[in-house]
Order: C-alpha cells, then structure tokens, then sequence
C-alpha cells in the first residue's frame, strides 16, 4: 500500500498528464489524495484542487488542446527538465542517461514514451523511494522548477500550482509573482541543436 507521501507525489504528476479520458475519469480520486497531502499547507493544497476542478470542466478536447498548446510549444513551460538546462544539446543525452541508470539502480524500468527527464516520471520516481530523497532531488532542480511555475504563472495558468508544491515539498524559496515576465519565444530559433560541426576554419593566406 502506498504511503501517503507517495500517493501525494502520485497525484502531483498525474496533474501534470496529458488530460485524456482516463485522466478526468480519475480527477476525484487525485482530488481526495491532494485534500489529505501532507506537507502542503492550505493555500498550496487548494490551488491543486482548483486546477483539479478546472481540468474536469468543459469539453475534453478543449482541456487537450490547452495541454498542448501550453506544454509542447516552447521550452519555457516544457516538462522535460533537462530541457530548461542543456536545450537540444547533445550534453542532455548524458544527463538522461545518468537519470534512466539511477531508475534502474531502484529496479525501476520506465514504460511509455515519455523521456526519463520528464517531470511526471521524475515524480513517479520518487514516489518509490524514501521520502528523505524528495527534498533533496526536488532541491537539485528548484531553480527549473522555480523559473517553470513563474512562467506559467505570468500566463495566468493554474498549472502554476504543481510546481509551488513541488518547492513546498523541497522546503525551498516558491515562486516569486514579482519576476520579470518572459519575452515571447521565438520557436525556430528555441528548438535549434547546435551543428555537429563547426565550419572549417579557412587556411591562412
């Protein structure tokens, strides 16, 4: 049986989930295990529940289409962590290797397609283990965490509340409404790997 500590990471990333069917199917049962999170106070815990209930409203291709809209147009709100760090380089493959190995050191064998850097893994992840490894690992990516949930945020997104807990959890500085609003991303140029090569140097006269 799960503790509730790993049930509250488990709600948490099921929040983050591409909301499909199944997922609003499940907004109850994520509602009550948020309602009894422990280590979130009453502010954090009813913004959760507020995105909860926003989730469940209206028609679910619209609720997809915001997903999308909001989480795979641009680095800023991505939920691939490593992402916010190296971009497409090609320093993020070895990051991610290094975290699918810790995953495996746990007996964990990730299925589906997401990549091991993405934040509901991530969460899944730590619901397995010791409690006393949340803070720490959270911590190591508060500042992304931090920089994700201003982001959204400014975009009036109630999103913004997953990460606040993330921080609360960690027991680190949360969100700061007072930072400056990023500018708009330029997507071609967001998404861009740096060459394989640099160009060839030209001979000397």
């Amino acid at each position: 049986m799960a503790t509730a500590h790993a049930t509250t990471l488990r709600a948490l990333a099921a929040l983050l989930a591409y909301p499909d069917e199944d997922l609003r199917a499940a907004l109850p049962e994520i509602a009550a295990a948020l309602r009894d999170a422990r280590g979130l106070d009453a502010q954090r815990r009813g913004e959760l529940l507020a995105l909860a209930d926003e989730l469940g409203q209206g028609e679910q291709l619209d609720a997809e289409a915001r997903y999308v809209e909001l989480f795979d147009r641009g680095r800023s709100t991505s939920l691939n962590l490593f992402e916010h760090v190296h971009g497409d380089g090609r320093e993020r493959g070895s990051a991610m290797l290094e975290l699918r190995e810790r995953y495996q050191r746990m007996g964990l064998q990730q299925s589906g397609h997401d990549l091991p850097d993405h934040l509901p893994v991530l969460l899944e992840y730590l619901s397995c283990c010791d409690p006393a490894e949340t803070p720490e690992l959270l911590g190591e990516c508060a500042h992304v965490l931090r920089k994700l949930g201003n982001t959204l945020a400014h975009r009036g997104s109630r999103y913004a509340a997953v990460p606040a807990a993330l921080l609360a959890l960690a027991g680190v500085e949360g969100l700061d409404p007072h930072t400056p609003v990023p500018p708009p991303e330029d997507l071609d140029k967001s998404w861009e790997e740096r060459p394989a090569f640099e160009p060839p140097i030209a001979a000397a006269p």
